[in-house]
């Protein structure tokens, strides 16, 4: 099941940016800078007690008067409210209830969604308590007095936000449908994609009921399976800034590829791998999804003996931190190669699925450190124990060794390496945790 996708929502200036950080760099067990992700990262992993969670930082809302102004910010936060399970809305204290609080507060209380008030920068509860209450007027439930520089009940704040989480219906987790996200830049085919899949097959396409994303969802039977394609390029903004642009259009990536077993990862043949393709690209990396890089447009380009051979190196090279990903050569207009996609499909998440014996997977590693010696340092060599897989969807395994901070990532990567020989693997990734254990303990 995908996690629940919570936002922050406010106008500028109220700390939002400082509660983000100190949710994402606090509160969480892992934060990966992922290659190929923007630093600038607008979404977190969070977890708190039993619950996880995505969490989005909107930037500011701005519900100015003049119209230019007013128009964007209704769109950018548009994009936030409708893809969120549950709106973090900050106010501040300091500054009292604003005009613009009640606007956004407006905007809130239209899209149905459920919303915790945070009234924030109340460093001392006894002297600014009396102004809390005054936030009671914006008429969206009891306002929770925070401090985000302060550390001041964040406790508090995300036990009600989960409290609000959808409960996963029974139904949800016995859809085995396999779920495939198209993501790209915009104007690179994802939607042409979709409408020749659809055109091929000729069946009649439902948009599912249900979904609280800001994604479509289509499914499409091909012999006699069927597929639920997640289309992100259902919305289209005309807004003239573009890293607001690519901001929101990451969000809704972000959320799309959660809930995915398969991510189609578009390019444009024309254009060639960009580096924005490769932020895209490092989101699904990020989350252990399986990954074809659909090439599109392919009857475009002129083309020799030599061409794919080189397009695919550039690729390589671009989205270096995902060798193991697919690329397909397609195109949507001609229809060339896209039934072909099914198959791989099912062959990535037969990849994403695959369980490996424990006694085999032993045997390949003890085979690996026979061919090449562990690394060691100041007299002491690491020693391999054991080898485990403990999951799947990405395929995850456990390696107990003598001392982990021996185990450095190109022998882990050496070691990867002979189980894709062995299994392939093809289409996703592998995750590898290094556990400490002592030798009287074999």
């Amino acid at each position: 099941m995908s996690k629940p996708v919570v936002a922050i929502v406010g106008r500028p200036n109220v700390g939002k940016s400082t509660m983000f950080n100190v949710l994402a760099g606090e509160m969480i067990s892992i934060v990966k800078d992922t290659p190929g992700v923007t630093r600038d990262r607008i979404y977190a992993d969070v977890s708190w007690l039993d619950k996880e969670f995505t969490l989005i930082d909107t930037g500011g809302i701005e519900p100015d008067s003049r119209d230019v102004i007013l128009s964007q910010m209704r769109e950018q936060a548009q994009i936030a409210i409708d893809t969120a399970d549950v709106i973090i809305f900050i106010t501040d204290v300091r500054q009292g209830l604003q005009d613009a609080d009640s606007k956004v507060a407006d905007m809130l209380r239209r899209s149905g969604k459920p919303v915790i008030l945070a009234v924030n920068k109340v460093d001392n509860f006894e002297k600014f308590m009396p102004d809390v209450y005054e936030f009671y007027n914006l008429g969206i439930g009891d306002p929770i007095p925070v401090s985000a520089s302060s550390r001041l009940g964040l406790g508090d704040l995300l036990d009600a936000v989960c409290a609000l989480f959808p409960e996963h219906s029974g139904e949800s987790e016995e859809d085995d449908r396999p779920r495939i996200a198209i993501v790209g830049k915009p104007n690179v085919g994802k939607s042409s994609i979709i409408n020749r899949l659809l055109g091929q097959n000729r069946v009649i396409v439902s948009d599912i009921a249900g979904t609280t994303r800001d994604a479509i969802d289509t499914e499409i039977v091909h012999d006699g399976r069927e597929y639920i394609f997640i289309d992100t390029a259902g919305l289209r903004r005309k807004n003239k800034i573009k890293e607001e642009l690519e901001r929101y259009s990451i969000i809704r990536t972000v959320t799309a590829v959660e809930r995915a077993d398969v991510v189609l990862m578009v390019i444009d043949a024309a254009e060639g791998v960009t580096e924005q393709d490769a932020k895209i690209a490092g989101i699904a990396h990020d989350r252990g999804k399986g990954v074809i890089i659909v090439v599109n447009k392919w009857d475009a380009i002129e083309k020799n003996d030599r061409t794919m051979r080189e397009y695919e190196a550039r690729i390589r090279q671009v989205l270096s931190f995902m060798p193991y990903a697919e690329i397909m050569y397609v195109s949507a207009v001609t229809g060339q190669r896209l039934n072909k996609l099914y198959d791989m499909i099912d062959m990535v998440i037969a990849n994403q699925t695959l369980r490996i014996a424990t006694g085999v997977l032993n045997e390949i590693m003890t085979e690996a450190v026979a061919m090449q010696q562990p690394p060691s340092d100041k007299g002491k060599r690491l020693k391999l124990y054991y080898i485990t897989q403990v999951s799947v969807k990405p395929p995850t395994f456990v390696i107990f060794v003598n001392d982990k901070e021996l185990m450095h990532f190109s022998y882990t990567r050496y070691l990867e390496n002979k189980i894709r020989e062995a299994f392939g693997f093809r289409g996703t990734s592998l995750r590898f945790f290094i556990r400490e254990r002592k030798e009287k303990e074999q």
